[in-house]
Order: C-alpha cells, then structure tokens, then sequence
C-alpha cells in the first residue's frame, strides 16, 4: 500500500474523551495523523502538515483553544467527503472548527488558523440564527 500524503492536523483538548473513535476512523482510512498540542500552536500549518519551506515556528503569542480543531492537508474532496461521513457515523459530537491547508492559511501559526475558522465559524452560526429567526417572523 503507498503511503498517504493525506494529513489530518487535529487538536482535541484534554477534557473531550472521544478522540479514540476519531483517530480510529483516520487510521482505517490510512491517513497520517499530527495531534496538535499546545506547545505546537505557534508553528506553522505547513510545517505542522509536513510541507517543505515552513520549517520554521512564527512569533508572536498563542492562546488557548478550547475546541476540536480538523485541518486536512493533501485530500481531495472525495475524500473529504468519505472523512466526514465516516466521522458522522461514529455518533460522536460534529467537530465545529474544520480547515483544509491553503497556500495561505499555510504560513499562518496553527492558533492564527483556530482563530479565523473559529471567527467564521461563529458567523455562519449568526447568520443562521438570524435567517431562522426572520423566518419565525414572517
């Protein structure tokens, strides 16, 4: 069987127990896995998903991330597809905050990747509220 070039960049804090399940399924799909900790948040996309030229960690400060985090290097949209649908069988929680690696988002610190998709993450929420919300006015 060759080998992957597929990646998964997951960060599950301590506090969530169904990591297992998760890593379980990228395992039967044979995808590479990178667990993200902590001290990793200030390291580049690139680096942290084995891209050549982002060897090196950023500056600058890196919060706490209190959420899963999914960022997938090297997929093709099949197999992002099969991913997702393998992951929603488990039965676990829906993982909220999911990146697939840019050529932007690649030089971009692992926490810097967090806080945007977290930022759009909430506005889409926002936006779906407020679409249900008028509705119900209607």
């Amino acid at each position: 069987m060759a080998k992957s070039s597929e990646t998964v960049l997951y960060y599950c804090p301590e506090n969530i127990g169904h990591r297992a399940k998760r890593k379980a399924v990228f395992v039967q799909m044979g995808v590479r896995i990178r667990n993200i900790l902590p001290e990793h948040f200030s390291r580049s996309v690139g680096e942290l998903a084995g891209m050549e030229g982002y060897e090196c960690a950023l500056e600058g400060p890196a919060g706490e991330i209190d959420q899963e985090v999914l960022v997938l290097a090297g997929f093709t949209q099949q197999r992002i597809n099969e991913l997702l649908y393998r992951l929603s069988r488990t039965k676990q929680p829906k993982i909220d905050l999911k990146a697939i690696v840019t050529d932007t988002n690649a030089g971009w610190s692992f926490y810097q990747l967090y806080q945007e998709i977290a930022r759009e993450h909430e506005q889409m929420k926002s936006a779906a509220n407020t679409s249900v919300h008028s509705q119900k006015t209607e």
